[in-house]
């Protein structure tokens, strides 16, 4: 120790007493974060307590992720640590939604067994800014429904209706954007999708075209629900019964033509992670109704 600072600690000895390295200190007192208190005879820098107490507030502060930068800046008066504090939670919030989105494409690739290409799709469109996932949505719609000769209602509600997907979305949430995106990106899906609504949507003035009821319903999906929980085949007797209870005397053929269109198109499938993308209850998958109910029309047909 030297004679002219005896209570003054080298910088070996303020690394013994804070149980970090030297040359973590020497870094930190190179940048000013823990200047030395003063200086031996032959130039060695020495420490005191305060110096012990700095340490140990820089070390906090490293270890909540805070740069060395923004570290001198507290230190030096220049802010203070909620300001610093404030800022550094936002980009760790950013930083952690980063990560969320990460883990979701990571676990789709898996459960997928996506080549490079497509993975390098997924992350793009999993990655997209509210303002495109809105254009891709916008695309869609404008394909699928414009120039519809629509009831004005109809109209109203497409025209209003968004699929957001929500700052901070659940790895799920992801997942089903990135899927729902790929869909309705794709030409042969909005194509389908065209031929379903010009099957099913009211005309200015009149009721609703046959089998328009079947994708804008769920009591029909309950309804055959039921039936099949009750053991009915579609070849049954009891099954035309059923037709006859949810379509009377509709044309049968104009529901099949709409129900088998929905069907090729997925309606299923988008209706369900639309729910997913905005964090929605979804009814069960009624894939196996909606097949119970082509099968019982075709077999009416042939009666």
């Amino acid at each position: 120790m030297d004679d002219e600072h005896p209570d003054g600690l080298t910088i070996g000895q303020l690394a013994h007493r804070t149980g970090l390295p030297v040359r973590t200190l020497r870094f930190w007192s190179d940048k000013g974060a823990v200047p030395p208190a003063a200086r031996s005879a032959s130039g060695y820098r020495l420490y005191d307590a305060a110096s012990v107490a700095r340490v140990e507030l820089v070390r906090t502060l490293r270890e909540l992720g805070l740069g060395l930068d923004h570290v001198c800046r507290v230190l030096g008066g220049h802010t203070t640590v909620a300001e610093i504090a404030t800022a550094h939670v936002a980009a760790l919030d950013a930083q952690i939604r980063s990560l969320k989105v990460s883990r979701a494409v990571l676990s789709t690739v898996a459960k997928r067994g996506s080549t490079a290409e497509e993975t390098a799709l997924m992350n793009r469109l999993a990655r997209l800014s509210a303002a495109e996932r809105k254009h891709i949505i916008d695309e869609f719609k404008k394909e699928v429904f414009d120039g519809l000769d629509a009831d004005p209602r109809l109209h109203d509600r497409m025209r209003t209706f968004t699929i957001e997907l929500p700052d901070d979305p659940t790895p799920d949430q992801v997942d089903a954007w990135i899927e729902l995106a790929e869909l309705v990106r794709d030409p042969g899906f909005r194509a389908r999708m065209r031929t379903v609504l010009e099957l099913s949507t009211p005309l200015p003035g009149q009721g609703p075209p046959p089998g328009a009821s079947i994708w804008w319903a769920r009591h029909i999906v309950q309804t055959v629900a039921e039936v099949r929980k009750r053991g009915i085949a579609p070849d049954e007797p009891a099954a035309a019964e059923v037709l006859s209870k949810l379509f009377g005397d509709t044309d049968r053929a104009a529901v099949l033509l709409c129900l088998e269109a929905g069907v090729e198109a997925g309606m299923e499938r988008y209706r369900r992670l639309v729910a997913r993308v905005r964090g929605q209850y979804s009814s069960p998958d009624a894939s196996e109704e909606l097949k119970w109910l082509t099968q019982a029309l075709l077999a009416a047909q042939h009666a």
